[in-house]
């Protein structure tokens, strides 16, 4: 139970840089120590960042319920390349999708 608790809080961390992606005034970055690129729109831009960021925040957490089952339950085994999966799926998303849509040109 405690160790969902925090993947949980690990969650509405996510979803709180969401939150605050879209009340930003300047381009939020998503990468960890990368200057954001010039952007056309910051607005839409934000916007769509913040989503990306909700979304997943929700996704972890729904990907931690096998934690509910015990934690040496092999159920944890999907949790984990869940994790792993939504992670490159956010990364293709943002690169590709985001970062694509909004890169001015």
């Amino acid at each position: 139970m405690i160790g969902f608790i925090i993947w949980a809080l690990c969650g509405l961390m996510f979803i709180g840089f969401g939150i605050s992606a879209f009340s930003a005034k300047e381009a939020v970055g998503f990468w960890a120590n990368a200057k954001v690129p010039p952007i056309e729109d910051v607005t839409a831009y934000n916007k769509a960042v913040g989503k990306l960021w909700c979304v997943m925040g929700v996704i972890f957490i729904v990907l931690g319920l096998p934690l509910l089952s015990g934690q040496n339950s092999p159920l944890i085994l999907i949790s984990v390349i869940g994790v792993l999966l939504e992670i490159i799926t956010v990364m293709i998303i943002y690169t590709i999708g985001i970062e694509g849509k909004y890169r001015r040109k």
